[in-house]
């Protein structure tokens, strides 16, 4: 073999290499189960002591794939289904990737998306939800401002990368409706800013003509003028669980901040719902802290005030999480809701309206992950 027959083929390995560097790909199975006991004291009227799950974690299981396209590039997926633990039932409506279903390229000034993904106000606010992650019940009322990480289908969804600690995003979901772009449609924006302890973000998310539930979502009985519920002989009754909206726009905001042990958190979200000429705004302020007790225990407490059409709500969530390894762990948790004249509370979407003008909760449970 002489010089030149030797230097090619070194060339050619080489090439070969590099190409299958540049093709590496990894795929990522994942998951998290969620599992335990609640009692509610007043759920449509009775008590409740029932098996829930899907609480502090939603149960998920998922495929996370990146392929290495070379200069700086990459492929990446996310497939992600919910399941109910109890019957082993999908989440999200029986949809198979309920959770998260998109595809897209990483590149040097940012990721670009497209599918089923999270909105900007669960990227950069849904964290400082303090109460929720005490609890996982203590969403803010009916979900309206969509703290509770919630996804925009068929949507492309670009974010940049992190410049410093700063970091921003928007995305467009399509209403897919022939002759109608806008009906149906959303779109999401935000930014967030972190520096050494502290964390602040900010994100305004925009969905044209939604559906809510206004008795089951948040307890009232008259939503924009209209009986939506009735009680009579301590019973309940739902008269509009389809309740046709002109919009929803939500802006929330949201920091935290550490001091040693204890993470000081707080968050607000104004959001305005609109029904024809009429429009009508639900303000949420909350506060919290997490003591990080030691390296196996965290302590959360967090309150809630929530005002709309009138109407007002108050909140005291608590949660004790208690690790037994890095993926498994136990806690306790409580909520107390108590809501103005007139209305029947829910915490956090979670339970049937209480009757009688409070509500509360008490949990034990577990999770894992893998």
């Amino acid at each position: 073999m002489n010089a030149f027959t030797r230097t090619a083929g070194i060339a050619i390995l080489a090439m070969e290499i590099t190409s299958l560097a540049h093709a590496q790909s990894r795929v990522t199975l994942y998951g998290k189960i969620d599992a335990g006991l609640t009692y509610v004291n007043n759920e449509g009227g009775a008590k409740n002591f029932k098996f829930d799950n899907s609480v502090l974690y939603g149960n998920r299981w998922g495929l996370l794939g990146t392929e290495d396209l070379g200069g700086g590039m990459a492929a990446i997926f996310n497939l992600e289904s919910g399941f109910n633990l109890g019957n082993g039932k999908l989440k999200q409506g029986g949809a198979e990737f309920g959770r998260k279903a998109w595809v897209g390229l990483r590149m040097p000034y940012g990721t670009v998306t497209l599918g089923n993904q999270s909105d900007f106000t669960y990227d950069f606010v849904e964290g400082f939800n303090v109460s929720g992650w005490g609890s996982g019940y203590a969403i803010h009322q009916g979900d309206f401002d969509r703290m509770n990480g919630d996804e925009l289908p068929n949507s492309i969804k670009y974010r940049s990368l992190d410049y410093a600690g700063f970091s921003f995003g928007g995305m467009w979901s399509f209403s897919n409706t022939v002759g109608a772009f806008h009906d149906g449609s959303a779109w999401s924006a935000g930014a967030q800013y972190a520096h050494g302890p502290a964390k602040i973000g900010v994100a305004y998310t925009y969905l044209a003509t939604p559906t809510v539930d206004p008795y089951a979502a948040i307890g009232v009985h008259s939503f924009f003028g209209q009986t939506v519920a009735t009680v009579a002989n301590n019973t309940a009754t739902d008269l509009d669980s389809s309740f046709k909206l002109s919009s929803l726009g939500t802006l929330g905001v949201g920091a935290s901040y550490a001091i040693d042990k204890f993470t000081l958190i707080g968050n607000y979200t104004y959001t305005t719902l609109k029904l024809a000429a009429q429009s009508s705004a639900m303000s949420v302020y909350e506060a919290g802290v997490t003591y990080q007790v030691d390296p196996a225990v965290l302590a959360v407490v967090g309150y809630q005030h929530t005002t709309f059409q009138g109407n007002r709500w108050n909140q005291v969530s608590t949660g004790v999480q208690y690790a037994l390894s890095k993926r498994t762990g136990v806690y306790l948790s409580a909520d107390y809701l108590k809501a103005s004249a007139g209305v029947d509370p829910t915490i956090g979407y979670s339970f049937a309206p209480s009757l009688s003008g409070s509500q509360i909760d008490g949990r034990i449970g577990m999770f894992t992950s893998f």
